[in-house]
């Protein structure tokens, strides 16, 4: 069987390292209704959230998706000292009218004038967000191949375990099949039998009560059902061929199997097919958990 499903659970991590950064990103998701996409940035660089979420959205559907990023500036980045020469002189020269002003001789030196604010500083380059978002992406690449990778890991494992389930259900209701035409007819015995008992003690209209036991038979054959059943079994089975995200349209297909088998179970007045509904309710179950998790 080919193997398509992707879970909504994964893992992945990139590094990118360029001149003057080091990006890493890492990811991770949960299950969820839809696809939301939360992003944890440095600051500095928020304006680059919308085109990580556009990134991932582009290629997952569904789950809650947290994206780390780190940014580290590298060995090889220039740190350029800024000097405002201007307003060191202005200091200077405010301390020079201060001497004067109080009759003081204190010395005016380097060292104080480089304690004051914004005299000796770090410049603020103004970053290049084009060439950030390049070494960026290349770490979000990586890191979102890797989760694909992880998702896709894990959606085997279920897809493997949903058509050994499958299996198990085919078998299950080919056994309700062949018990089925015995049930009509061993409901349709019971009633005439139990109308020979009546015919035996009194008058009773005999066509009319024909009737009625062809109207009681045919309400506990269960062809419709099955016929029904099958058809959302095999609609199910093409589903998971199908390399779209499918996890939406596989939880309303285990609904209306299950609807059908509860029919089944209402209408069917025998107890091998009593004990067979719940043997597959119970598969149903199980396999509307591991569709939980399918994307």
């Amino acid at each position: 069987m080919k193997l398509l499903l992707k879970s909504m659970t994964g893992y992945g991590r990139g590094e990118f390292h360029a001149q003057k950064y080091d990006f890493t990103v890492e990811m991770k998701s949960v299950n969820h209704r839809f696809c939301e996409v939360v992003v944890r940035i440095p600051r500095s660089f928020h304006i680059l959230e919308e085109k990580i979420r556009k990134v991932i959205q582009e290629d997952i559907s569904r789950g809650r998706i947290e994206v780390f990023v780190t940014i580290e500036e590298s060995s090889e980045k220039e740190k350029n000292i800024k000097v405002d020469k201007g307003l060191a002189l202005s200091y200077y020269n405010a301390l020079k009218e201060i001497n004067v002003s109080l009759n003081l001789e204190e010395k005016i030196g380097l060292s104080l004038l480089a304690k004051f604010p914004e005299v000796i500083k770090l410049e603020e380059k103004i970053e290049d967000l084009e060439a950030i978002w390049q070494g960026l992406s290349g770490a979000l690449g990586l890191a979102l191949e890797k989760f694909k990778e992880s998702r896709a890991a894990e959606g085997s494992r279920l897809q493997n375990d949903i058509a050994a389930r499958l299996q198990v259900l085919d078998e299950m209701v080919k056994e309700i099949e062949q018990l089925a035409p015995l049930v009509v007819e061993n409901y349709a015995q019971r009633l005439h039998n139990r109308l020979q008992e009546f015919l035996q003690a009194g008058e009773v209209d005999e066509t009319r009560m024909t009737m009625e036991i062809a109207l009681l038979a045919d309400r506990s054959n269960i062809t419709e059902e099955l016929v029904r059943l099958n058809s959302h079994l095999e609609q199910f089975q093409s589903l998971l061929q199908t390399e779209h995200s499918v996890g939406r349209q596989l939880d309303f297909m285990v609904q209306e199997i299950n609807r059908e088998v509860n029919t089944i179970g209402s209408k069917a007045n025998d107890y091998k097919i009593a004990h067979q509904v719940i043997n597959i309710k119970s598969e149903i179950e199980k396999i509307r958990e591991q569709i939980q998790n399918i994307e």
